[in-house]
């Protein structure tokens, strides 16, 4: 299987399976002498960890992590980065029942044409487990944008119908941490975990939106043509699981507007260019222009549901599919470090490529 690798000089790969013995990522150019800090990779770990709340999967890992190569003395050595995240609390009875089946919706169909023999065991390489591993990769492309000023945060705006009336230069990020579905408002955060639970309590699934803000990026990431910045954003945004859509900057409401409407006019102030506004959401000809980035992600309703569904099994037999295990009514809440995590990797990647291959060098 190709594919498992992200990014040009800063390169992510990623590895392992839901229901195996563990998962795991490696790092390849990563500058030398970045001071690692394992507190803060744990913290980002346990933002996206199961178990965290009663809206989320009740799979109990803790994600617990270790760093096998790249690292002495606390200090990145320029060579591959690997980490380690034991898989502890697998339950693998849950999945016979459709080891024959594809479930609706999953890649279960996909994976057994293309491959011809898949782990059925939790979705195994195409469960969203393996995102842990992004996440801890991503934890360490934050701390070479935190040198740099960069900050990126993300946060739950919308959760089936129920959307957040904040607009973006409101949010405060330092609200959304205080909620179980990480909406930093928090009249709509009470409507979205109410409603989150009343379908978990029917059997079923809901989707929605998580908008990610990224602040100070510098001027001049992105690689035209075909490497924009935006292009690749949405590249790492499209392979999380469960996405179906990214928009950047005014996105597809852009459209409702003129050309006199939609440009965003520069001015310059204390000898910094800016503009006056921010259609373009920091991104101009696939390059980045100084001003906040941001832009949406929309998330599908989890495909496993506790009701009986119709599907076929591997003969082709007609077959009744009700989903068991312990999964996500919402997947949003825990694809908040996630989104984050891709969009600091790919901020890295583009930085990284016209630089040198030590941390003193960069900034």
């Amino acid at each position: 299987m190709s594919g498992n690798t992200f990014g040009v000089n800063f390169k992510v790969t990623v590895f392992g399976e839901s229901h195996g013995e563990m998962i795991g990522m490696v790092i390849d150019g990563c500058p030398a002498g970045l001071d690692i800090d394992l507190d803060f990779i744990q913290s980002e770990l346990d933002r996206r960890k199961p178990g965290q709340s009663k809206i989320t999967t009740q799979r109990k890992e803790d994600d617990h992590f270790k760093i096998v190569s790249g690292v002495f003395e606390g200090k990145t050595t320029g060579t591959p980065i690997t980490g380690l995240i034991e898989n502890k609390d697998q339950q693998s009875r849950d999945y016979s029942h459709i080891q024959d089946k594809f479930r609706p919706s999953h890649a279960d169909y996909t994976y057994d044409q293309k491959y011809g023999h898949r782990d059925y065991r939790g979705g195994g390489r195409s469960s969203a487990r393996e995102t842990a591993a992004r996440v801890m990769a991503g934890a360490i492309a934050k701390m070479i944008l935190k040198k740099m000023n960069v900050e990126i945060f993300a946060y739950v705006s919308k959760v089936g119908k129920i959307e957040m009336s904040q607009k973006i230069h409101e949010v405060n990020p330092q609200l959304i941490e205080t909620n179980i579905v990480r909406c930093p408002e928090e009249k709509i955060a009470k409507k979205m975990i109410a409603h989150i639970e009343e379908i978990k309590s029917n059997g079923d699934t809901i989707g929605g939106v998580v908008t990610c803000q990224i602040k100070n990026c510098p001027i001049g990431l992105g690689e035209p043509v075909f490497d924009k910045l935006h292009a690749d954003l949405g590249k790492g945004m499209l392979s999380i699981n469960a996405v179906k859509g990214f928009e950047y900057g005014s996105g597809f409401q852009g459209v409702e507007l003129k050309g006199s409407e939609h440009n965003d006019e520069f001015f310059s102030q204390d000898g910094v260019i800016q503009t006056k506004t921010n259609h373009s959401g920091g991104i101009q000809g696939g390059i980045s222009n100084g001003m906040d980035i941001y832009f949406n992600v929309a998330f599908k309703p989890v495909a496993t549901i506790m009701k009986s569904q119709a599907s076929v099994d591997t003969e082709g037999q007609q077959v009744n599919v009700v989903g068991k295990g312990r999964h996500d009514p919402c997947v949003v809440p825990r694809a908040v470090p996630i989104v984050e995590a891709m969009a600091a990797i790919t901020l890295v990647d583009f930085y990284l490529r016209n630089k040198t291959s030590q941390m003193g060098d960069l900034l």
